[in-house]
């Protein structure tokens, strides 16, 4: 239980210094990367072994990378792009 929970405690100290949040995917003002750059990214998720290939949810972040890598100013936790 205790490796859970400090999963947890990474995965929100990982984003604390994040220009992006969940909420941005609803919001009008959210700039959005161009499709080719959304897709370079990506297809760098897909090769990296901390991408949970069934929910495309990234182990360090937690985020949904199918949708985080199409956000302008979101980075990758792991500084891959």
């Amino acid at each position: 239980m205790t490796s859970r929970i400090e999963k947890i405690k990474e995965i929100i100290e990982n984003n604390k210094a994040s220009e992006v949040s969940p909420m941005d995917l609803f919001r009008s003002d959210t700039v959005w990367a161009d499709e080719s750059k959304a897709s370079e990214r990506y297809d760098i998720c897909k090769s990296c072994p901390e991408l949970i290939k069934l929910t495309k949810q990234c182990k360090k972040c937690g985020c949904l990378m199918n949708k985080k890598t199409k956000l302008e100013l979101a980075t990758c936790p792991l500084g891959k792009w």
